[in-house]
């Protein structure tokens, strides 16, 4: 694909910059010019008198106005010299998975575990502006919240949106959520540029038990090129889970404390060539995961070649700055006795 960048006609330019002059600046110039020409006046009366002519001033005149000229040509910054340039932009395919589990309620991460972890995905929606992001859910289940998109703005409102209640009152199973990434991520392409590409599913949860269906479909991940990055949220010590006014009981009515499980979450990201993160109120190492999803070679999502021109300014601003010079060495005798 190609471009042409456009330059606007020097007059456009003159005109734009005369419009950005203050009041101060032109006062100042009506000053100038009105002394400059007072100058000229008496230099002609006084040669007058002598009954000379002053032909040594114009000199000094069209001196002082050429290099003007050309120290204003230099501010507009004259371009000219074409020459082709290639832009690249290269992007990866994100889905962010997250668990809306009731533990995610949890308060040992303040506000909740899912409240920090909205707050999270906001920021890292906004630095991985040039790839493609998604947005999964999963309990028990797994369902499609965004589907994959450069809008920021639309991911942004999508998980603001996030919470509990959207998702049936169960547990959390990582199961239907990985079988979903395979399928997502394999509906992108079968050739064996796909297979290259960027893909990548970042999990956020509390953790949970790994079963064996889990890591039959981590190895299948795997084999596909897809990496899995694991987001732990919460703390080893647990909290409680608000239900109403109250906290969630269990059938012999104590209080459930739920704690962060590492583990599984570190096996699963190890399967996949991933890495495990954490996140809580004393450690937070989304920065850290934004890194390493930034070291991964993105996919080449486009190439242009357009047309651009080097500014020249320096060659005007050159030569003014001989013309100065010369005008300060230059020495003119007016009257002659």
């Amino acid at each position: 694909m190609q471009q042409s960048i456009k330059y606007k006609p020097l007059f456009y330019l003159i005109m734009t910059w005369y419009q950005t002059i203050t009041l101060l600046e032109i006062l100042f110039g009506v000053l100038f010019v009105g002394l400059y020409i007072g100058y000229l006046w008496r230099v002609k009366r006084v040669s007058a008198f002598f009954r000379q002519r002053p032909h040594g001033i114009w000199v000094k005149f069209i001196l002082r106005h050429l290099y003007l000229l050309l120290i204003i040509i230099a501010i507009l910054g004259p371009s000219f010299g074409a020459m082709k340039k290639e832009i690249k932009t290269i992007g990866k395919d994100i889905y962010i998975a997250v668990d809306l589990s009731a533990s995610m309620n949890a308060t040992d991460v303040q506000p909740s575990r899912l409240e920090k972890s909205k707050q999270e995905i906001e920021g890292l929606i906004s630095r991985f502006n040039s790839d493609r992001i998604g947005l999964l859910v999963f309990g028990d289940e797994a369902y499609i919240q965004s589907p994959l998109t450069y809008d920021e703005d639309a991911l942004q409102l999508f998980t603001r949106t996030l919470h509990t209640q959207l998702l049936p009152a169960t547990g959390t199973n990582y199961e239907p959520v990985l079988q979903l990434a395979l399928d997502k991520f394999g509906q992108l392409g079968n050739s064996p540029a796909a297979e290259q590409k960027a893909r990548i599913l970042v999990l956020i949860s509390d953790g949970e038990d790994f079963g064996d269906n889990v890591e039959q479909l981590a190895e299948q991940l795997r084999d596909e090129n897809i990496r899995v990055f694991t987001l732990g949220v919460g703390t080893t010590e647990g909290g409680r889970i608000p239900e109403g006014k109250k906290f969630k009981r269990d059938d012999d009515g104590n209080t459930i404390l739920t704690k962060l499980q590492p583990d599984p979450l570190e096996k699963l990201a190890d399967l996949t060539n991933g890495r495990y993160f954490e996140m809580n109120d004393r450690i937070s190492e989304v920065s850290q995961l934004v890194s390493a999803i930034n070291n991964i070679e993105g996919e080449l999502r486009e190439s242009k070649t357009i047309d651009v021109t080097a500014n020249k300014y320096i060659y005007p601003l050159a030569i003014a700055l001989v013309l100065i010079l010369l005008d300060a060495l230059l020495t003119i005798k007016l009257i002659r006795i």
